[in-house]
């Protein structure tokens, strides 16, 4: 009898946790107040209609983290076709709303992955959908950065956010050109009424890290800053 060889392990970690902002200057100036440090450069999505800031948060725990702050670039409408919705939710009414009344807010995570088309059938199996996999790129100093990732045409991040958005990065990735932040990810915790469910998708990820209970929805990051321990909290968003 042929036997198939077993696929290797997903093995997703933790690559980038995510801010959105109103605006990318009040993302900037959040930053500058919360956390201590000023971001360093990123860049625009023509895909999706928005811009970014980033710097690395990589500690022993997280060794290739870093931090996102992401923001609609004014003036860009979405380019993809309706009805379809920029990632991260940034297109939704409410928490338009809640950004421009309370600022910037933790919001979400993202997960690397060697085999992001395997991660979603993976998680299809499930009955979690976590959207078609899209080839994106953009320029930097150090030249093309490529990766994979996963969107909804609803743009949802789903579980108010405690479940990855997946990423499988090309040659290069973003944190190898950045230089040491000031800033290092101790934790990252998720809470939600079903962890079961959300529990289950991370084991078909081999998500490993991220601690998870049962409670109501929430991402709990904490961060060893020049402000000392500082600790953001998405609380449903």
């Amino acid at each position: 009898m042929e036997h198939t060889a077993p696929s290797p392990p997903l093995a997703a970690q933790v690559d980038h946790l995510v801010v959105v902002a109103a605006s990318l200057e009040q993302g900037v100036q959040w930053c500058e107040r919360v956390l201590g440090i000023t971001p360093g450069p990123g860049g625009e999505h023509g895909l999706m209609g928005t811009h970014n800031r980033l710097f690395t948060v990589a500690s022993p725990a997280f060794p290739r983290a870093y931090f996102e702050i992401i923001a609609v670039n004014p003036g860009t409408p979405n380019p993809r076709v309706a009805p379809a919705r920029r990632w991260y939710d940034l297109d939704d009414r409410e928490l338009q709303l809640r950004l421009a009344k309370t600022g910037p807010q933790l919001a979400h995570f993202v997960a690397s992955t060697p085999r992001v088309s395997a991660a979603v059938r993976a998680l299809a199996r499930l009955g979690l959908d976590r959207g078609e996999v899209l080839e994106v790129s953009r320029m930097t100093p150090q030249g093309p950065l490529a990766w994979k990732i996963t969107v909804r045409e609803d743009g949802q991040r789903l579980f108010y956010g405690a479940l990855p958005t997946l990423i499988q990065w090309g040659d290069a990735h973003p944190a190898d050109g950045m230089a040491p932040s000031g800033v290092t990810l101790q934790s990252l915790h998720a809470s939600h009424p079903r962890p079961d469910a959300l529990r289950g998708g991370y084991e078909a990820l081999g998500l490993a890290g991220v601690g998870l209970a049962e409670g109501p929805p929430n991402l709990i990051a904490t961060l060893q800053t020049p402000r000392g321990l500082v600790t953001l909290e998405s609380k449903g968003v």
